[in-house]
């Protein structure tokens, strides 16, 4: 298992901000997964969000919508997910990235046991908030794991103090309300998102939503630790992946945008 804490400060120290990429376990198929983690790896990514399947991702935009519907459709489930992770190992910190709903179904003790045993690093459950995840994290304490929370340019101060209080590993900005889903542009004003979580934590914080090019990187890494990128490489690996064959493609894609986090300087 990777630490996310370890990461960050290797960033740090070489003036770097972070590269975190999303992909949806299951879309490609999952016997592409490990193939396509090797891939990301290799371009440049400092850590992976690995998206579990849902039936209803109503915090998802159309492109991980699909992504998800497709895998579903392909018989994918959160341990199939964990199977293949375990088959992979890697440089980089993984993460899994889903919603409640599945993990209370398999049992949280078990699943946060079968995550560290995989080799996962940390968890983002997108539904759940702070105050309503006691069980979770300590199952995820338990075993070793990492549990992010988000904040969005919406949450309340109190919320804000929330999150900072028990994120581990990174704390994820919402870089505006709504769902998923690449943008031409990002909000200037996640800046001040960040500023506010920053007044409140040394926890790294990582900014996404809407974050698809290099100068969106660029932009958002001036500020905060990291930038996460989902939505446009998503539909990147659907459209070009096709067994591999367009795995060039794909890193070119990633280390256009790592560029953009290299020699950032310290806000």
């Amino acid at each position: 298992m990777n630490r996310l804490a370890d990461h960050f400060d290797g960033l740090r120290a070489k003036q770097e901000r972070a590269l975190i990429v999303f992909v949806t376990a299951g879309d490609p198929s999952l016997d592409q997964l490990p193939a396509i983690l090797e891939t990301l790896t290799e371009a440049g990514a400092d850590a992976i969000e690995v998206g579990i399947p849902f039936s209803d991702p109503f915090g998802e935009g159309p492109t991980i919508q699909a992504s998800s519907y497709r895998s579903l459709e392909r018989g994918t489930t959160p341990f199939s997910v964990l199977d293949s992770l375990g088959k992979v190992s890697l440089p980089i910190p993984l993460l899994t990235m889903g919603y409640y709903n599945p993990l209370l179904a398999v049992g949280l003790e078990r699943f946060a046991q079968a995550s560290a045993e995989a080799g996962v690093s940390g968890t983002i459950v997108s539904d759940l908030v702070p105050d309503e995840a006691e069980s979770w994290v300590a199952a995820s304490r338990h075993h070793g794991l990492d549990t992010v929370f988000l904040v969005a340019p919406t949450s309340t101060d109190q919320r804000v103090d929330d999150v900072c209080r028990t994120s581990t590993g990174f704390v994820y900005a919402v870089s505006r309300t709504g769902v998923t889903g690449a943008e031409n542009a990002v909000p200037p004003e996640v800046g001040d998102l960040v500023d506010r979580v920053r007044a409140k934590t040394s926890t790294p914080i990582c900014v996404g939503f809407g974050i698809s090019r290099p100068e969106h990187v660029a932009m958002v890494t001036a500020r905060a630790d990291g930038a996460v990128v989902g939505s446009s490489l998503v539909q990147l690996l659907h459209d070009e992946w096709n067994q591999g064959r367009g795995a060039e493609t794909v890193k070119r894609y990633v280390a256009s945008l790592k560029e953009a986090t290299w020699h950032v300087p310290i806000a």
